[in-house]
């Protein structure tokens, strides 16, 4: 049973406003193909409807199923999940399943039925691809409306993000490339002067 919770899909941009590691899901019913990859691109880029925007290169088994499918789940893994994030950002899913590999457990989320990742992560969103903008074949930059998201409490808190002390392996990652990532760990609260 998840202990996740659906959170109001206002608050999806605060998920990736703070810059994290994604992994990125994909999934084709009609062959059960499915993916995983790390990816660092990612951002808010409205707030109603909630979109956001990933980067995915044209070489990726990734970019076949979503284009395929027009859709992708993003996932924000924890420090618990480092070396994982590594290791499926690290190789192709082409010829192998990366879930069966690394023995990945996924529930299928509510709104697309794409893969989705708890363990682990902090929150996941499922993504419809939207497809007007020519900067996903120009610039590999892929638009989604984000149509379902949850978030584990113990860290995401009535849309905000609660990082502290007691919850530091629900921290989320950050890539500094070549398999170095730090994680927020002192948030500090702004007041208005």
């Amino acid at each position: 049973m998840s202990h996740f919770l659906p959170i109001e899909l206002k608050h999806t941009s605060r998920l990736l406003n703070h810059g994290p590691t994604i992994l990125i899901t994909s999934h084709n019913p009609e062959n059960n193909q499915r993916n995983v990859m790390a990816a660092a691109w990612s951002m808010p880029v409205e707030f109603e409807p909630p979109r956001v925007a990933i980067v995915v290169d044209k070489s990726t088994w990734t970019r076949e199923l979503i284009e395929k499918t027009g859709s992708f789940g993003i996932c924000i893994p924890t420090v618990s999940i480092t070396n994982l994030t590594y290791a499926v950002g690290s190789v192709s899913g082409r010829d192998e399943d990366k879930f069966n590999r690394f023995s990945i457990a996924a529930n299928q989320g509510p709104s697309l039925g794409l893969p989705v990742l708890e363990s682990g992560c902090a929150a996941w969103m499922e993504c419809r691809l939207l497809t007007e903008s020519s900067a996903q074949e120009k610039y590999d930059t892929f638009f989604g409306e984000v149509v379902s998201a949850a978030a584990d409490p113990r860290v995401f808190i009535e849309g905000h993000w609660n990082f502290n002390e007691n919850n530091a392996d629900l921290h989320t990652l950050h890539h500094l490339g070549g398999g170095n990532f730090l994680t927020n760990s002192h948030p500090i609260k702004a007041q208005f002067v």
